[in-house]
């Protein structure tokens, strides 16, 4: 649970019961693929939104630090990597299944910056799929704000960019989705019934990259603002190192 500003002004409180997110929603981030080097990647475009699940525990607020745990020295993995991905979110209205693609955006109550952090080799070795390395604790950074979108324009053509330590690494547009955010929703809503303040999170361009401990990270989006959060390893106590 993090509170950010609402779309109203007033603080709210995200404490979702789902947190859904898109893989291999921009063409850029598939063509990388062979960078990233995780089951399910491949240079086809999916023919349906890629889903999985981060779990709740993930989420952390600005400047809140992503914690890269210690535990995953354990692994002696020769190339340890977690990385950054810049992505546009949404946070669902009301309780609702079955939703139009024509009705989407009444059930949406705002969007927000999200990082979808992912911890690459645990993604890459997983025979049930990514929920593991996609929901390590503070693994969804969000904010710095949840904005209506009314207040954006159009929400499918916005500006977004990752900075890490102030130099870009991904940038791209909202209009660079294979599936639209009316799309997402509708398939998503199809699928699971969604409950107030649920989060959705649309995909992340290319420039995906590797996070080590003393970065700073930004996800800017247009209309939205800058999340910035601080990146550390997480010191490993007596106990477990012994």
């Amino acid at each position: 649970m993090v509170t950010l500003s609402g779309p109203d002004g007033a603080p709210y409180r995200l404490a979702p019961t789902k947190i859904i997110a898109l893989g291999l929603n921009y063409r850029d981030h598939i063509a990388e693929s062979q960078s990233v080097k995780v089951q399910g990647f491949g240079q086809e475009t999916p023919k349906e939104p890629v889903l999985f699940p981060k779990s709740p525990n993930v989420l952390i607020g600005p400047g809140q630090a992503i914690v890269i745990p210690a535990f995953l020295e354990d692994y002696r993995f020769e190339d340890p990597r977690v990385d950054y991905e810049a992505e546009l979110a949404f946070v669902v209205a009301d309780r609702c299944r079955h939703v139009a693609e024509a009705e989407a955006w009444e059930h949406i109550l705002g969007f927000t910056c999200f990082n979808d952090v992912s911890q690459r080799n645990l993604q890459r070795s997983e025979p049930s799929g990514w929920w593991r390395g996609k929901s390590l604790d503070t693994f969804g950074p969000v904010g710095p704000r949840i904005v209506a979108g009314r207040e954006l324009g159009d929400p499918q053509d916005l500006a977004i960019r990752c900075r890490l330590n102030g130099r870009v690494v991904q940038e791209s547009r909202t209009s660079g989705m294979i599936f639209s955010i009316p799309r997402i929703l509708a398939f998503v809503s199809r699928n699971f019934t969604l409950e107030a303040g649920d989060l959705i999170s649309t995909g992340t361009p290319s420039g995906v990259g590797p996070l080590r401990h003393g970065d700073t990270v930004e996800v800017e989006i247009e209309g939205i603002g800058t999340l910035s959060n601080p990146v550390r390893e997480e010191a490993r106590s007596p106990r477990s190192a012994g």
